[in-house]
């Protein structure tokens, strides 16, 4: 690779990098060409971008990004692959669901809006966050089971006003 394509490289991994703040770091050396694809294919259907990176590219389009990646650059180390998604627990399941079947992919570490993760054991925490979706979903559910409370209190008292003054 030429130092202008290098370059190239880092310029678009940045760009990419900007564009999300959601990105998982992985090891998914090993596995064989069916398998690949069938991760592949499950990404595409989950929205996830996955893509192969060279660790020293990426780790100088982490630090000319915007984004403070922490430590995550220190497991740039080996075979990495980076998942990039818009919500926050979709790469988490996509790994742990292939795991019940391979010993990878290997979560190296991930960045979730501004927070670090690292290690293979943040797997199970990652792959059960809550979707911004699923959040406001639970919050509409909080706050309607009061409100229909209130209103049939409401209804039932002016059901019976009305009783008593016919």
């Amino acid at each position: 690779m030429t130092r202008e394509e290098k370059s190239i490289a880092i310029e678009d991994l940045t760009a990419q990098l900007a564009g999300t703040n959601i990105i998982y770091v992985s090891d998914i050396s090993g596995l064989d060409a069916e398998t690949t694809s069938n991760l592949r294919r499950a990404c595409f259907k989950a929205g996830v971008k996955l893509e192969v990176v060279k660790n020293t590219l990426l780790a100088k389009a982490m630090e000319a990004s915007d984004n403070d990646y922490g430590d995550l650059p220190s497991v740039l180390t080996g075979n990495s692959a980076i998942f990039i998604a818009d919500v926050a627990n979709a790469p988490g399941k996509i790994i742990k669901d292939f795991r019940k079947k391979s010993a990878k992919p290997l979560l190296k570490g991930a960045f979730i809006n501004s927070e670090i993760y690292i290690g293979d054991d943040q797997l199970d925490a990652l792959a059960t966050i809550k979707s911004r979706e699923e959040l406001i979903g639970e919050i509409i559910g909080l706050l309607q089971s009061p409100a229909q409370r209130v209103i049939s209190a409401l209804q039932n008292q002016f059901a019976n006003s009305e009783e008593t003054e016919a």
